[in-house]
């Protein structure tokens, strides 16, 4: 079940279900704040392969293919994606499970939280569905002719924002890859990652 709140007080308030017994906590930041300042270097990575992208994409066509103008509204394009982000981890939890949809108070960053075991795999294809936000426009300007200038600034930024926004994502992935094994079911309990 999927249900939206306006303002998000607090993570740990929403990701509170069953922990079970034989739990036991992953190694992660102390906070939300901490954890972001650690994926910065995979942000960077992040845009420094995208105008990696965008470079072989200008040089193999001998011009530029996109309008500059353009990127800032396929910029805003995908900000306005943000809440089908989120629907997207929601859509791969079981039916049986609660997931809160909404903007954290004081801050412009919305979340999915939910506690409720999924077995790694799931997990893994939870955190990292969101990057169809990112890959399909991404796919579509590479496909795209190089004189389509105004199309292809609306999907390079779009794509932008869908390949940046889930890097944090791709940190507890990497984080469960190192901690918890094939078997393991992996859930978020307050602010923090367990396994079980």
């Amino acid at each position: 079940m999927i249900q939206f709140r306006r303002s998000i007080r607090s993570i740990a308030e929403y990701q509170t279900g069953i922990l079970p017994a034989n739990a036991e906590k992953l190694k992660t930041p102390e906070s939300t704040d901490a954890m972001m300042k650690k994926t910065v270097p995979l942000m960077i990575a992040a845009c420094l392969l995208l105008n990696l992208i965008l470079f072989f994409r200008i040089f193999a066509a001998r011009r530029l293919v996109l309008s500059p103008l353009m990127i800032l509204p396929g910029f805003l394009a995908g900000l306005a994606l943000l809440p089908v982000h989120e629907l997207l981890h929601a859509a791969v939890y079981p039916r049986a499970a609660t997931v809160t949809v909404g903007r954290l108070r004081g801050r412009m960053i919305l979340t999915a939280l939910a506690s409720y075991p999924m077995k790694r795999g799931r997990f893994i294809l939870m955190c990292l569905l969101p990057f169809l936000l990112g890959i399909i426009p991404l796919l579509w300007f590479l496909l795209s002719p190089a004189d389509a200038e105004t199309l292809n600034g609306l999907l390079f930024g779009a794509a932008c924002v869908g390949i940046v926004s889930p890097v944090p994502d791709v940190y507890n992935v990497m984080t469960v890859l190192r901690q918890a094994d094939r078997h393991d079911s992996i859930l978020f309990y307050g602010e923090d990652l367990w396994k079980c």
